[in-house]
């Protein structure tokens, strides 16, 4: 047992007072892990766009404070009542959705949409008593997605926690909690592109090249780039991307450019920007009798799909997939051995590193732009 286990643990966490402004690294007090609960230390973080999004809280109903942060790695510290498959000192990856083992979703083979962990991104407490483990001199702060990894501790349902080969770095399986194994098993679980097969990745963020990257895994021959920002395209190459396409460049629509370029249409295509329009052109590159699109990225909850009922009628597929379709406790462990195993490339991800003390950095990269995944790392 761990020697603070019971107690309350006072750290530094990033906490967000208001949206929009700069975190501030605060004094925190973290209440030990109640039923079906695990404190962990986080050893590494990384800024998501989903964490920018709702810390800029433009959209949506804003919840403050809150500790954000959900791609991580850490290790146990102790554990609630009622866990009985993670111990002290295993190494996890915290996720921002969970698996309880006991829905519809979790017991079906097809589906990783559990109904208790599923992403609430408007819950900031614990599902078992409705309160906050973080508190600022009695004051509660929120947590953000059950996970809050902008903390050197944090509690999580333990549904939401993946136990990882101890092996793994944790500064690099870290990004493998959120967008890169969205835009992975995008590719490999849901479109499942043959070898020699010809894959549109549209968006070449990181989750759009995670998505390249499981194109190469499985052997594309020809996997085109489609990104309105030409800056993008020399660093896609070393995820496989074989040729690009700026819709800016062509004055006809770009799916017609695409079926121009591969006799039809793409065998496969992933829209991984949630752009609506991008979204439809996804769908319509693919060719006729076989061709396959999946959207990936999350669009406006009122855009609306609009394409004509002949394209699905010629034989084209549309799928949708949420976190690459992985299950989190039972799949993402053999993501990271697809890591440890050199069959997926995780360090070109990486391009930039702070200490926690200058998180607000990872922020101002992300709003500039540069950059694929920031590490962030705690104990710095």
């Amino acid at each position: 047992m761990s020697s603070t286990a019971g107690l309350v643990i006072p750290c530094n966490a990033a906490v967000a007072w208001e949206a929009g402004k700069p975190l501030v690294i605060e004094r925190v007090e973290v209440a030990p892990p109640q039923a079906k609960e695990v404190r962990i230390k986080v050893k590494y973080t990384s800024l998501c766009h989903t964490d920018l999004y709702w810390w800029e809280a433009k959209e949506q109903t804003p919840l403050f404070p809150r500790i954000l942060g959900h791609e991580a790695a850490g290790i146990v510290e102790s554990v609630g009542e009622g866990v009985t498959d993670l111990q002290v000192g295993d190494h996890v990856l915290p996720v921002f959705t969970g698996e309880c083992g006991e829905c519809a979703h979790c017991k079906s083979e097809e589906s990783n949409m559990c109904d208790l962990l599923r992403i609430d991104t408007d819950r900031g407490v614990m599902h078992s008593d409705g309160k906050s483990r973080f508190s600022i001199n009695g004051t509660p702060i929120y947590h953000f997605v059950g996970t809050s990894t902008f903390s050197e501790y944090t509690v999580v349902h333990s549904g939401s926690l993946a136990k990882i080969n101890p092996l793994a770095p944790l500064d690099k399986v870290c990004i493998l909690s959120c967008g890169i194994s969205t835009g992975l098993g995008a590719t490999l679980n849901v479109a499942k592109p043959k070898k020699g097969s010809t894959v549109a990745v549209f968006g070449l963020g990181a989750v759009g090249l995670a998505a390249a990257e499981g194109a190469r895994i499985a052997g594309a021959s020809r996997i085109i780039g489609i990104d309105l920002n030409p800056k993008r395209f020399e660093e896609a190459k070393k995820f496989g991307v074989t040729e690009f396409v700026n819709p800016k460049d062509y004055d006809k629509p770009v799916h017609e450019v695409i079926a121009d370029m591969t006799n039809g249409g793409v065998d496969r295509s992933l829209e991984c920007t949630g752009n609506i329009n991008a979204m439809i052109s996804a769908f319509e590159c693919v060719h006729d009798g076989w061709g396959v699109a999946v959207l990936v990225g999350v669009p406006h909850k009122d855009a609306i799909f609009m394409t004509k009922p002949i394209n699905m009628l010629n034989e084209r597929t549309l799928k949708g997939t949420f976190f690459g379709n992985y299950k989190p406790r039972t799949d993402l462990p053999s993501v990271v051995d697809m890591y440890m195993n050199k069959t997926l490339e995780l360090d070109k991800f990486i391009t930039h590193r702070v200490p926690f003390s200058d998180i607000n950095k990872a922020f101002d990269l992300m709003l500039r732009g540069e950059g694929l995944r920031c590490i962030i790392s705690m104990d710095d």
